[in-house]
């Protein structure tokens, strides 16, 4: 059986005092059975490449797992993997059957930003796996754009813009990431609504190896050639105007959740922008009310 074979301060054997094992448990770094550890449901990486898995498998054979991995308690055996997938597939493939760790006291929302901070730091995550993590966060733990950026240590606008290019298909996000576009050229698609000419621009660009420059001019004349300039005009005209409307009804959700907030209902609202409409998503506590009345 291969062992880690690094060793690391707090793998001693734990002594009677239990109280102070208890205390450091979410720091002290632990020797886990992999068999027990579940990978972490909230990991933003869909594609591990074969060959950087393969490099650090044969690393860890080597050198052992020179850096624990993060996880934290789901039962009293089991753990969830917070941070270092990589390493956990790594450290499997080399057959190890444990691998350090430190644990961690942490909820579902943190768990799911470490995961997401840790793919951003350690390797190039692709940039729409990127923006699918920032939507899943805002989705399915109630996060505004703001308290993302905040969260993550990223600008408001650099999660909006990531966000606009999940607009795009299925398909199309497919040929970007197959063919190795950049995300300036997703961007440059999202001026165009129509997929099948989208589609075709992809076609042209993958053809003929444009760089970012080239697709936007050509983007520029697939519209002047397949968009109707009356037709265009008229339409920027309603959605002008839609705009309006829909900004008096947005601040009047916003403002009953302020006026919640006020009262001592703990309420959030997440509000995403889906492109051909706005979703806002509403938290608010059942038992709230049984709180106070207590």
């Amino acid at each position: 059986m291969i062992a880690a074979k690094l060793k690391f301060p707090g793998l001693e054997k734990k002594n009677d005092n239990r109280k102070d094992d208890k205390k450091q448990d979410n720091k002290k770094i632990m020797m886990i059975p992999i068999d027990l550890i579940r990978p972490n449901p909230y990991q933003p990486r869909r594609k591990f490449e074969n060959s950087a898995l393969d490099e650090l498998c044969q690393s860890i054979k080597q050198y052992g797992v020179i850096q624990p991995i993060n996880v934290r308690k789901i039962s009293n055996s089991h753990y969830e993997l917070v941070a270092g997938e990589r390493r956990l597939r790594a450290a499997s493939m080399a057959g190890l059957k444990e691998i350090p760790a430190i644990v961690v006291d942490i909820g579902d929302d943190d768990s799911a930003i470490m995961a997401l901070i840790e793919n951003l730091q350690r390797e190039n995550l692709g940039y729409i796996e990127e923006a699918e993590g920032y939507r899943n966060l805002i989705k399915e733990h109630g996060l505004t754009q703001e308290e993302l950026a905040q969260k993550i240590g990223k600008s408001q606008s650099t999660i909006a813009n990531k966000l606009r290019i999940l607009r795009l298909s299925p398909m199309v996000k497919k040929i970007l990431v197959d063919n190795n576009l950049t995300e300036r050229h997703a961007r440059a698609l999202l001026k165009i609504e129509d997929e099948q000419i989208q589609l075709k621009v992809l076609q042209k660009v993958i053809e003929k190896g444009l760089n970012v420059r080239k697709t936007e001019e050509l983007v520029q004349k697939a519209l002047d050639k397949y968009c109707n300039p009356q037709k265009t005009d008229d339409y920027r005209g309603r959605i002008t105007k839609s705009i309006k409307d829909i900004r008096i009804f947005v601040n009047t959700i916003r403002q009953a959740i302020d006026t919640m907030k006020k009262s001592g209902v703990n309420a959030r609202a997440a509000q995403i922008d889906r492109g051909e409409f706005l979703e806002f998503i509403v938290r608010i506590p059942k038992r709230e009310d049984l709180k106070k009345a207590q």
